[in-house]
C-alpha cells in the first residue's frame, strides 16, 4: 500500500489505507520521456516474473446470482477464496455500513453498476467492453468487515525489522538484483532512483511477487465503489476498468489485495494511471507480468513524489550524553553539519558524505534503541507508505541487499509494544490532563507522541516521545 503517494483520500480512509498497507506488509512473512533511450528487457526476465509471481489465479466468472444471493457475499464470483461477510453493520457507525444498509446496497448493485457505464464511456470504456468486464460481477461483502475493521496492531519495530528484513528476503533479493541486472541498471540510469530501494518495495510489499492479494480487482473496487461508504472508490473502480479495458493488465491478472492494490509493488488503480510507464515497449504498461514496467513504474512514483538521485535515505547515528530529546522530531528539521555540532555522530565513527543534508532525528523506539538522522528520501519513502516502520524496513533491506550489515544499536526487545486498547487509554489519559492529542483513535500520530514528549518532561523522564508501559502507568496514577 499503499497507495500511497497518489491517494489523497478523506481522512478516515486515509487511516484504512494507511492499516492496510502495513497488514500487507505483514502478510508476506507492501509516462516515460521520450528522451529515454529504449531499453531491451530480456524475454526471460518476463517469463521469469510470470512464473514467480502470485498473480497465478484464472479468474472464473460465475452466473449472475439472483437480488437474494446478491445480499450475501458471493466469495467464488471472479476468483479469491470462499469468504463470507459477517453480517454484521460495521464499526465506525457510517448510516451507510449499518447491516441494513450494507444488504440494501448489495441488492442494488447492478443499478449501481448501471449509473456508472456513462462515466465509463467518457474514459474510452466502451459499454461493450464495460457490459464484458462487469458481467456476472457481483459485490464481495466480506469487504465490508475489513473496511471497518480496527486491527490490533501490537508490533514493536524491531517486530517488524524481523519479519520484512530477514536472512531470506535479503537473499532472494539479491539474486534478483544480479538476474534482472540490466533491467535495473537501465531504471536507474533512467529515473536517478537506487535499483536497492527499488528492489526492496518489490520485496516488502509482496514478498518478490509471491504474495499480495487474491481478490479481482474489478470486484474489489466495484464493490466498494457501490456498497458502504463509497468515499474515493468509484475513482478507483474506473481507473480499474481503464486499465483492463486499455489492455495494460488483462483482467484476469488484474489480482490483488481488498482494497485493489495489484501488482508485485502493489499500485492502486488511480496511482497506476498517474506513475505507469511502458518501460519495455512493448505497447503496454504491466505492472504485474514486466519486470521492467514495473521497476520503472515504482522508480517513476518515487522520482515524481522528490526522490533525491545519489543521496541515502538515512544514516544510522549515536547522540551524545545529555542530548536534548525535545528535539528528536520530524518538524524539527537541520542540516547534518548543524546536528554534528550538536555532538551527534555516525556508526562506526563514519564520516557524512554531506554536511549540507536536510534531516531530522528518529527514535522509533525512544532513547533505549537505535536512533536515525532521516534525509528527504526518507520522506518520499513514506509518500509511498506513510508508516515509519514501513519506510524504515524499506531503507534497511535496500542497505543490506547492496552488502551492508544490521543495525548497530541493540533494540529494546524485552520493551512490550502496547495493544491499541492500551494505546487508546493512553491517548484518553493525556487527555484528561490537558494535552492535545485529537481525537483518541489508538493510533499514535505525531500530535500523541508531541503530548507524550510534553508528559515526560512534565514528570522527570526522558522525553523522547516513545508510548512504552512506563509512560501508562505513570498516567494512571492519580
Amino acid at each position: 500500500m499503499t497507495k500511497r503517494g497518489s491517494l489523497r483520500p478523506t481522512l478516515f480512509m486515509t487511516v484504512v489505507a494507511h492499516i492496510l498497507l502495513i497488514v500487507l506488509a505483514l502478510a508476506v512473512g507492501l509516462g516515460l520521456s521520450e528522451a529515454v533511450v529504449a531499453q531491451q528487457t530480456p524475454q526471460p526476465a518476463r517469463q521469469r516474473l510470470a512464473q514467480d509471481n502470485w498473480l497465478t489465479r484464472i479468474l472464473q466468472p460465475s452466473a449472475q446470482p439472483s437480488a437474494q444471493a446478491q445480499t450475501q457475499a458471493q466469495p467464488q464470483a471472479q476468483g479469491g477464496a470462499a469468504r463470507e461477510w459477517s453480517g454484521q453493520s460495521g464499526g465506525s457507525r457510517h448510516p451507510l455500513m449499518t447491516a441494513d444498509a450494507i444488504r440494501a446496497a448489495a441488492v442494488d448493485f447492478g443499478n449501481c453498476l448501471a449509473g456508472i457505464a456513462p462515466l465509463a464511456e467518457r474514459r474510452g470504456v466502451s459499454r461493450e467492453a464495460f457490459e464484458q468486464l462487469t458481467a456476472g460481477l457481483t459485490p464481495d461483502l466480506s469487504i465490508m468487515d475489513l473496511l471497518d475493521a480496527q486491527p490490533e496492531f501490537n508490533k514493536s519495530p524491531w517486530d517488524y525489522l524481523d519479519i520484512l528484513v530477514s536472512d531470506e528476503r535479503i537473499a532472494r533479493g539479491r539474486e534478483l538484483l544480479a538476474q534482472d541486472g540490466a533491467v535495473f541498471a537501465a531504471v536507474e540510469r533512467a529515473y536517478g532512483v537506487d535499483r536497492h530501494i527499488l528492489a526492496a518495495i518489490w520485496g516488502v510489499e509482496s514478498n518478490y511477487g509471491t504474495k499480495g492479494g487474491d481478490r479481482s480487482v474489478l470486484r474489489s473496487t466495484a464493490t466498494l465503489a457501490c456498497v458502504g461508504r463509497r468515499d474515493f472508490f468509484r475513482e478507483e473502480f474506473l481507473a480499474a476498468l481503464e486499465i483492463a479495458a486499455r489492455g495494460d493488465v488483462k483482467a484476469d491478472r488484474l489480482i490483488g489485495s481488498w482494497a485493489g492494490a495489484f501488482g508485485p509493488t502493489q499500485f492502486m488503480p488511480s496511482t497506476f494511471k498517474r506513475f505507469a510507464v511502458d518501460f519495455d515497449h512493448d505497447g503496454r504498461r504491466d505492472v504485474v507480468d514486466s519486470v521492467a514496467d514495473v521497476m520503472a513504474s515504482t522508480a517513476n512514483n518515487l522520482k515524481t513524489d522528490g526522490w533525491v538521485p545519489g543521496e541515502s535515505w538515512g544514516y544510522e547515528v549515536v547522540l551524545p550524553a545529555g542530548f536534548d530529546y525535545l528535539l528528536a522530531d520530524r518538524s524539527k528539521q537541520m542540516t547534518v553539519g548543524q546536528w554534528q555540532a550538536l555532538g551527534i555522530k555516525r556508526i562506526g565513527d563514519k564520516p557524512f558524505p554531506r554536511a549540507s543534508e536536510k534531516a531530522f532525528l528518529l527514535l522509533p523506539a525512544g532513547a533505549r534503541g537505535p536512533a536515525f538522522l532521516m534525509l528527504q528520501n526518507f520522506r518520499v519513502i513514506m509518500k509511498y507508505n506513510p508508516a515509519e516502520a514501513y519506510a524504515l524496513a524499506i531503507g534497511h533491506l535496500a542497505d543490506r541487499l547492496r552488502g551492508g550489515g544490521p543495525f548497530a544499536q541493540v533494540w529494546p526487545r524485552e520493551e512490550r509494544a502496547l495493544s491499541m486498547s492500551e494505546r487508546f487509554e493512553m491517548q484518553q489519559l493525556l487527555a484528561q490532563r490537558g494535552y492535545d492529542i485529537g481525537e483518541p483513535d489508538g493510533l499514535l500520530g505525531p500530535r500523541t507522541r508531541i503530548a507524550i514528549r510534553n508528559f515526560q518532561a512534565a514528570t522527570g523522564q526522558i522525553p523522547d516521545g516513545f508510548a512504552s508501559m512506563l509512560v501508562l502507568d505513570r498516567l494512571r496514577q492519580p
